[in-house]
């Protein structure tokens, strides 16, 4: 030990760090839940909060903490609290947590010196007491506490705790707090808040300990928190104004676009924002490139206005549209107006340090926190609302919907995630890109956030109608049979009972030609040189990365290499997005097309790109994903070959589109099931056109409800994956009640996490959960030089073939450049049949250098020798895996 604090002295840095959070950091959204327990007044909210934060380590008065520390447990000895040595020794020592002993201590002190209810407020305070180590107890931690009193102890020990908690309630009359009870949320709230507190109180850097030598002696807690405040120089919440300008002024302004003018969705979704008698949940299904984003943070902007919300939080399905989100969203929060000063904001996925728009926030926002002389409207990246359990607290994130999916697992420090929920706007995009079971953890957090009251948007190209009330329903504890109808398109839905509002889409209707292909590469390439005869941009959507491999490799030698770009999700995180800006830069808005060009894609072209195309060729999808694929045909103004101004769609994918049925090929059916592609291939087998944005909605409505469609002589089939279908879903849903959190209806924090998944900010964890285990195996990826050393990839640009250590930490800049070599691994070797070979044979590649490096560290390794490939084997099961910088990584087995 070196240094130490006397207990009393946290205690009073803790409750004056509280009460300064309130004062300066916690939105009002999150002190009116809370309000709304304590009479609606917002300074009992205070008062409470600082009582618990002046008590939350109450609990370490006790031998089984003391004797932790033979020095101090001496010392204190010296002074008559004595604690056998032995106990240190015993085996339930470490069971019997401080945060435990504190929770009995509380319980016990307000129901039996202040009389307040044993089951009701007294155990409601103390469990939040018991919680502050980010996990609740559970009854039988509880019991353990009482049945060995020796650790918790007795006498004298149990004097100095009630010496601790007289002292906080001098603060506090209680005899008005007798018919008080707090809610779920507002306990799981106040717990979160109490963490915060302590964190920062804990920080040795902003509060500082005396040397091991010194004895106690008075502190200054004003001054202490005054340097520790200004040290730590947290932005406050965003403190948005209800904008005093109609839809198309504030349009203009806030995207800088002074002549453009506002959608009609864009519109209608600031009134909606308006006229909603409470802040509440707004859905917005509109057409793909009619302004959704835009429309959901205007409509934010209100509704932060009217609730207090302190920030906004946008979720996106992946990585990649979550980075191509966030340049959005920042040019957005450098047109609002901050009268509170400068804002937090964060990139909330696995890869955040990767991008370099975040980065150079991080950087700024790293200076920002030692300069004096800072712009007071900055938008920074502050260091200590970085991380994966802090960064959620920032007032502005945007990150993957796993971020969101978390509110809903039982996980550690659970409460921190729900306190940077509750005081945000929630805003999550493609909500129809989530599957059955990572629909069941968002249908619970849609349970949470109504009763936080956080506002919510809501957005999707379009939404099956019992879906739409499913999500309403899980927001407002009721159901809404009005909005379970057709309901016209485009149309935006809100909660608290408002009707829902069908807005023109804007624009003209457009004419997509759809040809139907037989499923061979000669096909294929007979029908693009036709339709490109006279130059153009096509793109080619396969449901597999083998299938465009396959696709990609023919067309190569048919229009060369130079004509072809692949893009899908098995390439190095740095590739892909070096891939990613090229598209961008040749087929986004302003992109600089070539004469001839032809893009092979994977899914992530449907969500991840604005980008553009001539021309496109798909594999039979679902309904939904079909239409979002036909999003990126003839998206932008621009002029095109004569021969392709009529938009064009090749529908392929399928064994014989004369079949009864229609079945797709067995990689999409892997993929996707029967059920959904058989009902989409009911709707366009004998198609000749689709009409956007006018089909959207029927269609969709169509494929998802469930009336019988196509032939009589497809019905059987129809009917058994249908049943199929639904067993899948009924097992998928019950899969996910296993960590799922329970509602906000229930009574107590006590074992609120039980049985759950421990950390969830633990990337493999936590994404296993919430997207039922289908992530693949990440890996880091170098290579074996010539002469057998360790180097970066010597492909790319940056950083590529330099020599790795071994045995020494990785430098921050190179660890930077492998971290960003990561790649994810076909479900060919992630499946459960061979993942736990596969991951043996990675773990023999075993570098003491990586665990050195935070960044690297516990990552799994592929190393690729100089002709970049490698060879997985472990027992029986062996794969050879080769990696080529335009194709992504190929495997066999070996």
């Amino acid at each position: 030990m070196t240094h130490w604090l006397p207990l009393h002295q946290h205690l009073d840095d803790t409750g004056a760090v509280a009460r300064r959070l309130l004062e300066s950091w916690v939105p009002r959204q999150v002190l009116d839940t809370v309000a709304r327990d304590v009479r609606g007044d917002l300074d009992e909210v205070r008062v409470l909060l600082e009582w618990l934060t002046r008590v939350h380590d109450v609990g370490k008065a006790s031998p089984a903490f003391a004797v932790q520390v033979p020095a101090l447990a001496d010392r204190m000895r010296g002074s008559g609290l004595s604690a056998s040595p032995l106990l240190a020794h015993d085996r339930q020592r470490s069971a019997v947590t401080h945060a435990l002993v504190g929770h009995v201590a509380v319980r016990e002190w307000l129901a039996g010196r202040h009389g307040l209810p044993r089951r009701g407020l007294a155990a409601q305070l103390a469990v939040i007491v018991g919680s502050h180590h980010g996990v609740p107890p559970e009854e039988r931690q509880l019991q353990l506490v009482r049945q060995r009193p020796e650790l918790a102890g007795t006498g004298v020990w149990k004097r100095a705790r009630e010496h601790f908690l007289e002292r906080a309630d001098a603060t506090i009359d209680w005899a008005r707090w007798r018919d008080v009870q707090l809610s779920l949320p507002s306990q799981v709230l106040l717990t979160g808040l109490v963490i915060v507190a302590d964190w920062i109180a804990s920080n040795t850097d902003l509060f500082p300990l005396l040397a091991a030598h010194e004895p106690p002696r008075p502190m200054d807690t004003a001054a202490r928190l005054e340097h520790a405040w200004q040290q730590l120089d947290l932005p406050g919440p965003w403190s948005a104004e209800l904008p005093g300008v109609d839809a198309e002024v504030l349009f203009g302004q806030r995207f800088a676009h002074p002549n453009a003018r506002a959608r009609p969705v864009q519109v209608a979704a600031v009134e909606l924002a308006r006229r909603q008698e409470r802040p509440g949940l707004l859905i917005i299904e509109a057409p793909m490139g009619n302004g959704k984003t835009e429309a959901a943070l205007l409509a934010a902007e209100v509704l932060a206005a009217r609730s207090g919300a302190g920030g906004c939080f946008v979720a996106l399905p992946t990585q990649a549209t979550t980075d191509a989100m966030f340049s959005r969203v920042h040019t957005w929060l450098e047109h609002l107006p901050r009268p509170g000063g400068e804002v937090s904001v964060t990139l909330a996925h696995g890869k955040a340090s990767l991008n370099e728009e975040f980065a150079g926030l991080v950087r700024a926002g790293y200076f920002a926190s030692v300069d004096e002389e800072q712009d007071s409207g900055a938008i920074v990246a502050h260091q200590w609302l970085r991380g994966r359990k802090k960064g959620v607290l920032a007032s502005f994130v945007v990150g993957t919907i796993d971020q969101i999916l978390f509110a809903g697992l039982k996980s550690k420090h659970l409460m921190l995630r729900h306190l940077g929920l509750a005081g945000k706007v929630v805003i999550i995009d493609e909500v129809h890109a989530y599957d059955v079971f990572m629909s069941q953890y968002l249908l619970r957090v849609l349970e949470w956030l109504g009763a936080y009251r956080v506002p919510v948007v809501l957005l999707s190209a379009t939404l099956p109608a019992a879906r739409r009330a499913q999500l309403l329903a899980s927001y407002d504890g009721q159901a809404n049979p009005a909005v379970a109808a057709e309901l016209g398109y485009p149309v935006l839905v809100s909660s608290g009972g408002l009707a829902p509002v069908t807005v023109p889409a804007g624009g003209e209707d457009s004419t997509v030609v759809l040809n139907h292909l037989a499923d061979d590469l000669d096909t294929l390439v007979a029908y693009l040189r036709v339709r490109l005869a006279q130059g153009g941009c096509a793109v080619v959507v396969r449901n597999t990365v083998t299938r465009v491999q396959e696709t990609a490799q023919r067309l190569e030698e048919e229009f060369g290499a130079g004509q072809v770009t692949i893009n899908h999700s098995r390439f190095l995180a740095c590739d892909r997005a070096r891939i990613d800006q090229s598209l961008l830069r040749q087929f986004g808005p302003r992109g600089q097309r070539p004469g001839l060009h032809i893009v092979v894609a994977s899914q992530v072209v449907e969500q991840s790109l604005d980008v553009d195309f001539d021309l496109m060729v798909t594999d039979l999808a679902p309904m939904d994903l079909v239409l979002q694929r036909l999003g990126r045909l003839h998206r932008h103004l621009r002029d095109r070959p004569d021969p392709l101004r009529q938009a064009r769609c090749a529908l392929v994918g399928v064994g014989d589109w004369d079949a009864a049925p229609v079945q797709a090929v067995a990689g999409s059916r892997r993929v996707y099931g029967d059920h959904t592609l058989l009902r989409a291939a009911a709707l366009l087998a004998g198609r000749a056109e689709v009409v956007l944005p006018r089909d959207i909605s029927p269609l969709v409505q169509q494929a998802y409800g469930e009336q019988p469609l196509g032939p009589v002589t497809w019905q059987e089939h129809m009917q058994a994956a249908e049943h199929q279908a639904a067993a899948a879903e009924s097992r998928r849903t019950a899969a996910a009640g296993d960590f799922r959190l329970g509602p906000p209806t229930d009574r107590s924090l006590v074992s609120w996490v039980a049985a759950g998944v421990g950390d969830a900010d633990d990337d493999h964890t936590g994404l296993a959960q919430v997207r039922d285990g289908a992530e693949s195996l990440e890996v880091l990826v170098v290579q074996r030089d010539s002469a057998g050393g360790l180097v970066t990839p010597e492909w790319i640009a940056r950083g590529g073939g330099e020599p790795v250590p071994v045995d020494l930490a990785v430098p921050a800049r190179q660890a930077a450049v492998i971290a960003a070599c990561s790649l994810r691994l076909p479900l060919a070797l992630s499946h459960p049949g061979v993942i736990a070979a596969v991951t043996l044979a990675l773990e023999t590649n075993y570098f003491t250098s990586f665990q050195l490096t935070p960044l690297l560290k516990g990552q799994l390794v592929l190393v690729l020798d100089e002709n970049r490939k490698a060879v997985l084997r472990h027992g029986e099961i062996a794969f050879t895996l080769t990696y080529d910088p335009r194709r992504g990584l190929i495997h066999e087995r070996a």
